[in-house]
Parts: C-alpha cells; sequence; structure tokens
C-alpha cells in the first residue's frame, strides 16, 4: 500500500469527532470524550493500521466555533482569485493566531490532508453557523465527506441535513454513529470516501476487504469462547462424599463454591469477549454493561429464570431454588433425586444424557454423589454471552449511556445449541476452567467448531 491517506477530520464543537475516530480505530483511549464543548483543543492524530502498516492517518481537530463571523471576514479580504487564496489570507493574518486561533487549526490542516470528513451531530438543526461551516470546507479544495453522527438517535435530523447538504454539491454523504454504528458501516465510510479520491480507490478498497475480514474472524474468535465456556461448564462435575454432603454446612459451602466456579469462568469469558472487540473491563463506558454489574449473573441462577428456561426447552424438570446445579443421587431411572437443602435444580439421566453410565455407576457404588450444571442453566448463559456478543458488535468505542440488555432466558433457536454441548457430559477432563494454554483433546476442538457453528445463526439473526 502507498503513504497513508491523510484525513482531517472537521466539525463544529462537540459534534463527536474524537468519538467517530474511537469507533473507526477501535482505540478506546484515544483523546477525550464528553458532553462539555470544545474539548479537544489541539490537532492530534491516530492510524488506522491494515496488516501492522498505517493506511489511513486522520487528524482530530479542534471544533470550529464561530463559522458566520469568520466567512464574513474571509469574503472581504482583497486580492484572492480563489476560494483556497482566500484561506490562505487568512492564514497570514493576524486573526489566525488571535480571536480565529482554533478555526485557524482546522483549516491549516484542511489544506495539508488529502481529505477531510466533515462530522455533524444529526440532532442538532441547520443553523446558519453550519452552513457557514461547510462553505468554509468547500474553499479549501480538499474532497470533504460529510458524516451524519448519531443518526440512530431519536432526535436526529437527518433528513434536513441530506437536503443541505445537496445544496452544497455534496451528495456522497455517511450516515454513522460513533456510540452505536450499523453493522457494516466503517466498510461503507471508506466505499464512499473512494467515489470522492479516485487515485486513492484501489488503497480504499483494500481497507475495505480487510475490514470485512477482521469482522469475520472478531466474531468468529468471539463465538469460539462463548462456545469453548459452555463445553467447559457441560462437562463440569465436583464429587462430594456423601458424608460431606449429608452435613449442611458443609454440603452449603460446597455448593456455594460450585456456583462461584462457574460464575469466575462466566466472567473470564466476558473479559475476553471485551477484549476481542477493544475494550477494557476498567473504562468508564463499558462498565455499565449489565454483565460486569452483577445482574446478569444473580439472573444466571434466578428461580423464575430457570423455570421459563425449562419451559422454553420442555424438559419439565421439577426447579427448586435454583443454584444451578443438579445433584445426581439415582441412576436407571429409579429416581430422579430429590432437591437439596437450598432448594438446587435436580438433574437426571432425561435431560443430561447417558454416556457417564459406568462412572456414575462406579460413584454411585462408593456412595459419592457428583455436582453438574442442569441445560436450563447452560441455556440461561448461552443467551446472555448472546447478547453481550451482539452488543459488543453494535457498540462504538465513544458509547458512554447503558446498555439495554435483552429479556433473561433467551430464545428457543438455541436448542439446537444444547444438543451439540451434550457430548462434553461424557468428558468431566474437558472443563477447562483455570487451565489455559492446556493441550486439548482434538475431539473437544471439534466440538468448539461445532458448537461455534451453532451460534453464529443465532448471532447474525440478532445483528439483522
Amino acid at each position: 500500500m502507498a503513504d497513508a491517506i491523510q484525513v482531517a477530520v472537521v466539525g463544529h464543537t462537540n459534534a463527536g469527532k474524537t468519538s467517530l475516530l474511537r469507533t473507526l480505530t477501535r482505540r478506546v483511549a484515544f483523546g477525550e470524550v464528553s458532553a462539555q464543548p470544545g474539548t479537544t483543543r489541539h490537532v492530534e492524530v491516530v492510524d488506522l493500521k491494515v496488516n501492522g502498516q498505517s493506511a489511513v492517518r486522520f487528524f482530530d481537530t479542534p471544533g470550529l466555533e464561530d463559522a458566520v463571523t469568520l466567512l464574513d471576514l474571509m469574503k472581504g479580504l482583497d486580492e484572492c482569485p480563489t476560494p483556497p487564496d482566500r484561506i490562505r489570507a487568512f492564514l497570514r493574518g493576524p486573526e489566525a493566531r488571535g480571536a480565529f486561533e482554533q478555526e485557524a487549526k482546522v483549516l491549516r490542516k484542511m489544506l495539508e490532508v488529502d481529505a477531510g470528513m466533515y462530522v455533524i451531530d444529526s440532532r442538532e438543526a441547520v443553523l446558519p453557523k453550519f452552513r457557514a461551516e461547510i462553505e468554509i470546507l468547500t474553499w479549501c479544495a480538499r474532497p470533504v465527506m460529510p458524516v451524519l453522527n448519531f443518526v440512530r438517535d431519536a432526535r436526529s435530523r437527518k433528513d434536513e441535513w441530506l437536503s443541505t447538504l445537496a445544496a452544497y454539491n455534496m451528495h456522497a454523504c455517511v450516515q454513522f454513529d460513533a456510540v452505536a454504528p450499523f453493522v457494516g458501516s466503517e466498510q461503507w465510510l471508506y466505499q464512499d470516501m473512494a467515489t470522492l479520491m479516485r487515485e486513492r480507490r484501489a488503497d480504499l478498497t483494500r481497507i475495505v476487504e480487510y475490514l470485512g475480514q477482521q469482522r469475520r474472524e472478531r466474531q468468529a474468535a468471539a463465538r469460539r469462547v462463548v462456545a469453548d465456556l459452555l463445553i467447559s461448564l457441560a462437562a463440569l462435575r465436583q464429587p462430594i462424599a456423601p458424608e460431606d454432603f449429608a452435613d449442611a454446612q458443609k454440603r452449603e459451602r460446597f455448593l456455594g463454591d460450585f456456583r462461584a466456579m462457574v460464575l469466575r469462568a462466566a466472567r473470564v469469558a466476558v473479559d475476553d469477549l471485551l477484549s476481542i472487540y477493544g475494550f477494557r473491563t476498567d473504562d468508564a463506558d463499558v462498565a455499565m454493561l449489565p454483565w460486569l454489574d452483577g445482574r446478569w449473573e444473580d439472573d444466571l441462577f434466578d428461580p423464575e429464570t430457570l423455570r421459563d428456561a425449562s419451559r422454553t426447552l420442555g424438559t419439565g424438570a421439577a426447579l427448586g431454588a435454583a443454584i444451578g446445579a443438579a445433584a445426581d443421587i439415582a441412576l436407571a431411572g429409579l429416581s430422579l433425586g430429590t432437591a437439596t437443602a437450598v432448594g438446587a435444580a435436580i438433574g437426571g439421566l432425561a435431560s443430561q444424557g447417558w454416556g457417564q453410565f459406568g462412572r456414575r455407576l462406579a460413584n454411585k457404588v462408593r456412595g459419592v454423589q457428583e455436582l453438574t450444571l442442569e441445560n436450563e442453566v447452560l441455556y440461561i448463559l448461552a443467551a446472555h454471552m448472546v447478547d453481550l456478543l451482539a452488543a459488543l458488535e453494535l457498540r462504538g468505542h465513544a458509547a458512554e449511556g447503558k446498555f439495554k440488555s435483552g429479556p433473561a432466558g433467551g430464545t428457543a433457536e438455541l436448542k439446537p445449541l444444547l444438543t451439540a454441548l451434550q457430548p462434553g457430559r461424557a468428558h468431566p477432563d474437558w472443563a477447562l476452567l483455570e487451565r489455559r494454554g492446556t493441550r486439548q483433546d482434538q475431539r473437544r476442538t471439534r466440538l468448539v467448531e461445532t458448537v461455534s457453528d451453532r451460534l453464529k445463526p443465532v448471532v447474525d439473526a440478532r445483528l439483522q
């Protein structure tokens, strides 16, 4: 690829320029995003890299503040045969170092770059100050790509803006949302830039292809994280001696430890998903997600949620206070067992398969009982993880608001997923909760890919 395409990102104060760049570059820590106007006071640089090399160099510029007065000033300048000459004459004058210092930084950079992105807060009414900004930017003799930001917001006035931009002969315009970008919107942006920059069309086409590949790889990696978690939890078995099970305090402590183990594994998977999508668990904007404030954990073991899941799955299991564990204390259909003192969900052979009959029988003879996770819990956890994956696909790196999670319990679309998980029940050694980097059984690796493939249509449906 040739030298990086240089793009100045310009616009009115607080239009979302830095927010846009955070999302385009997946750099959640770039710049400062604030509801206060004038946050960016200097030109800052950030690169979009393709295969390790800078493909686009963005210049985040200060906000334009008083374009109406500046336009009047420049129209009064003498001996300026062309619009760019007016811009240069202004930059040589004292006003560029005084009252219009911020605007001068923007226009100076516009004359240096290959193109500009004019970021518009589409929630704003089309006022004279914005018309003045558009006119001034066209004087720079550089291709300018308008980017309508925040178009998902109910207050967006995008139709008014599209009409205004067309009046200034700006017909190539991208509708974006730095907080909740449309799937594929980054690629559309670069495709439209290619129409304005014919000499860099090949480079921009390669960027579009690269972004598509990265998105597919990101989704596949995320699905594998979810699949790996579900297989580990399906395989999880914790034996407990009968004398410990009979002791109420020991039993409750054992059940609590089991539940905590499950939640730790889920939290590790959540962290992995955040990392794949370029977020950090300590980022203020992501900390509002329900998966990081503990509520999803309560939902995972909520009795009513488990009962709903049981009805959806059609298992007919009698669910108690539901810590999400199953105590297999009977075999071969003699009994489905009884709930534990804390109301644990009863597992049973009917819902968990027969592959472990020999080992269970040996444990039964020894009087050892085993704790496993019920299918209902796996179902609810899968639903939450799919919701999180879809949310991260649609969440911009400048988002500050609270994400609204979907209904607990998932959908019937996840039922085939549970069938795919069942081979894991027969392999307690597949519960790789705290042994990362361990050489995996090839059968487990294949099962991860199978479960990941089953997740794809469910995730795709959430993104429609």
